[in-house]
């Protein structure tokens, strides 16, 4: 028999092998829940750890539930059973935590939960134990939700939306949790530790990387096995790249209306368990992902590559309040997500996807900190970046920088040792924080991607702003005592324009969203420079290949820690999409057949990456102070006019200038050798937006020697020849870049 509307529990009484529960709802009514199967042994068990772990002998549960009245543990034998083969009432409960040990089971066992308790939406409460569970510390899942209006805790189409209560059974529809035997030959497997100053990051989705490799195996494409195989590292090695940053690997679902319209949430932000690796990116499914998962960080290690996984902690798949049960919501709505103070019907939503996790409860913290820790001590990832970041740090005042959030992360001896990056902002009031995140962090730089962009297409960008941006963003994170290292910079990213597309349109095409055109953001600061999308015109294509060069080039050759767009360095197109997030298609998959335009890009890529590890004063760690460190020492940095010489304070007011000149040296005879700095290392970074070319005065060097060219985005290769004159020419919107050579 299965319970109808109960939105209280009164009490229960054990009788024949079962519970009967009494519920209020306009009268009293019952429900039978039988308890513990005959056939298999069940003992106390511990309340930690949460989830479901395999002791060699056999396998503990425990799940968080402060308001459930009892919770059952459902077991299957295959992952598209709809009846469970045995359910067991956990026996006991300790500090709210539901707990049991089955000494007769082991690896491979598919379970669920069913929580029994009120269902009472206004109160907050939305229990219903026809409804199978996903347990909430998952180690691995069986595979994808079905979608069914049984996976609802209410009638779908009752005019009472939620109040209404669902007595369908969901077991059929929802992926089951998969108890995994933990064991993983790491063998001398260490984390690269690579420094925040020798890091560059590329941000990539697993799939998409590898899907149309030709040189991958064809079972690996579109795996992490895929991503682990010997082209994708030896691309990723010959670029340059020290971490990848993989889109959300925790196992999803896909929206609705989605699957109903035949897309797909292809990016994965929209997360249903927190330690589970999805299972779409095995090559089989059934628990394969952990070790397959275990795999690919292994490989990349070895190869000197860190693994920075992108995470979703401010919401879950579960939606807002007229979302489906399958986790959190139903085993304690009110304690896992944040309930609206004035109507506890409603959630709070910070991230615009319907719900908002409870970080301020204890447990929910502890969620999110189990999740973190598991993945750096199971699957040895180095780092995480988190979506929305401002919605953890929430609190009763708002965003609070010394709440429990950001307390808990900062003394936590397992994330002490890894990268922390944050997206600094969310949908609520106050959630725009770049700049304000606590030591420790790094942050998504988007006022540097803005300023970058808007200076090569042309806008009157302050000159100020752009070598503000340039040198590291001190204005943003010196008032933290946070060095460069805490910008994290890009010119773009999954969400938006590929780089290709940022010099071929002006307006976004997302028509194959489905939302007609309406999703995605309408202000790119992008230009096509004459014509939207392909063009036949040579002179239009030979710019937009200048203006690639130039984003590359800018952005590695800024203070602060590079982030590159998965393809960006191809020339990948989206066809003007810069919203693909539904779209798990050729649009968003890497191509790498490359034609000789984008050959050369990669070409290109490689070489100011190469020269960025060359260039230690590029990669210091502290902002330039403008001033000479000792007496005897020159200034680290001059900013230079056109004219040779160092900029006053008139100039950076004058709002037409267009050319800047930074000439950086790092450390030579008289100074301390502080590694990082570039010992005896002299360089003339030139940023010309101007459309037109101008002579450029290069500056005197230190000592007796001579200027030669390095990189000149004028050309798709420039070869490294000394300069015998006193001027050069800068092309129309260019960047040179020059070493100074001292002749022993």
């Amino acid at each position: 028999m299965r319970m109808c509307h109960t939105p209280a529990t009164f009490g229960t009484a054990v009788q024949g092998g079962g519970i009967l529960v009494f519920l209020g709802y306009g009268g009293w009514r019952f429900a039978y829940m039988p308890c513990s199967n005959s056939k298999m042994r069940v003992m106390p068990g511990q309340p930690y750890p949460l989830g479901a772990t395999w002791d060699g002998k056999g396998v503990n549960f425990a799940v968080f539930s402060e308001h459930a009245t009892a919770v059952e543990l459902c077991m299957f034998d295959r992952a598209e059973d709809d009846i469970e083969s045995s359910r067991i009432r956990l026996p006991e409960q300790t500090n709210h935590v539901w707990h049991g040990y089955l000494p007769d089971m082991g690896p491979g066992q598919l379970y669920g939960y069913r929580a029994y308790g009120p269902y009472a939406p206004e109160e907050g409460h939305r229990f219903n134990p026809n409804k199978l569970l996903i347990d909430p510390y998952a180690k691995a899942l069986s595979g994808g939700l079905t979608w069914n209006d049984a996976v609802y805790g209410y009638i779908c189409n009752d005019p009472r939306e939620d109040l209404s209560f669902d007595e369908r059974d969901s077991a059929a529809h929802v992926p089951k949790s998969i108890v995994i035997d933990p064991s993983f030959a790491w063998e001398d497997d260490r984390p690269p530790c690579v420094p925040w100053g020798d890091t560059v990051i590329y941000e990539c989705h697993v799939k998409g990387l590898t899907a149309r490799h030709p040189a991958v195996p064809q079972q690996l494409r579109g795996t992490f096995l895929g991503l682990a195989s010997e082209p994708i590292i030896e691309h990723l090695t010959g670029l340059g790249v020290t971490a990848v940053e993989l889109l959300p690997v925790h196992h999803g679902i896909d929206e609705r209306a989605l699957i109903e319209q035949g897309l797909i949430n292809y990016w994965g932000y929209n997360p249903i368990a927190y330690f589970a690796p999805d299972a779409r990116y095995a090559t089989v499914s059934l628990g394969r992902q952990v070790h397959e998962f275990k795999s690919m960080v292994k490989a990349l290690h070895r190869a000197g590559i860190e693994v920075i996984l992108d995470v979703v902690y401010n919401h879950t798949g579960e939606g807002s309040h007229l979302g489906p049960t399958l986790s959190l919501r139903g085993m304690d709505n009110a304690s896992y997500y944040r309930i609206r103070s004035g109507d506890r019907r409603y959630y709070d939503d910070f991230a615009g996807c319907g719900n908002s996790l409870n970080t301020p409860h204890p447990r929910t913290l502890q969620l999110v900190m189990d999740s973190l820790r598991y993945w750096v001590q199971e699957m040895h990832v180095d780092g995480f970046r988190f979506d929305l970041a401002t919605a953890l740090a929430r609190g009763k005042q708002g965003v609070e920088h010394d709440g429990s959030f950001f307390s808990t992360v900062l003394q936590d001896p397992v994330l002490a040792g890894v990268k922390l990056i944050a997206e600094p902002w969310d949908l609520g009031e106050d959630g725009y924080q770049v700049g304000r995140f606590p030591v420790g962090w790094a942050e998504w730089n988007d006022k540097y991607q803005a300023t970058m962009r808007a200076f090569w297409r042309g806008d009157r960008v302050p000159i100020g702003e752009v070598s503000c941006r340039l040198a590291g963003s001190s204005d943003l994170y010196g008032p933290t005592r946070r060095g460069p290292y805490a910008s994290v910079n890009y010119i773009t990213c999954h969400d938006g324009f590929t780089l290709h597309d940022l010099v071929c349109y002006e307006r976004k095409h997302n028509e194959a969203n489905g939302e007609e055109n309406r999703d995605g953001n309408d202000n790119n600061l992008s230009c096509n420079w004459g014509v939207e999308g392909p063009t036949a015109d040579m002179e239009i294509a030979a710019l937009r290949e200048q203006m690639k060069r130039n984003f590359i080039a800018t952005l590695a050759f800024s203070l602060g820690i590079p982030m590159i767009a998965a393809g960006d360095e191809l020339g990948r197109t989206q066809q003007g999409n810069n919203n693909a997030y539904c779209q798990d298609n050729e649009v968003s998959w890497i191509d790498w057949n490359l034609d000789e335009p984008q050959e050369r890009q990669l070409v290109f890529a490689r070489h100011v990456f190469a020269l960025r590890r060359r260039y230690a004063l590029l990669r210091r760690g502290t902002f330039f102070a403008g001033k000479p460190a000792c007496e005897a020492a020159i200034k680290d940095v001059t900013w230079v006019r056109l004219d040779g010489g160092e900029m006053s304070a008139d100039n950076w007011n004058e709002g037409d200038r267009r050319v800047l000149g930074a000439l950086i040296h790092g450390h030579h005879d008289g100074e301390r050798d502080h590694g990082a700095h570039g010992p005896g290392q002299t360089i003339l970074l030139i940023v010309s937006g101007e459309d037109r070319s101008r002579r450029f005065r290069l500056p005197d060097g230190p000592g007796f020697g001579a200027w030669k060219w390095v990189v000149n985005t004028a050309q798709a290769r420039t070869p490294p020849e000394p300069i015998t004159t006193k001027t050069i020419r800068v092309a129309p919107r260019s960047l040179v870049l020059l070493e100074y050579k001292k002749v022993p």
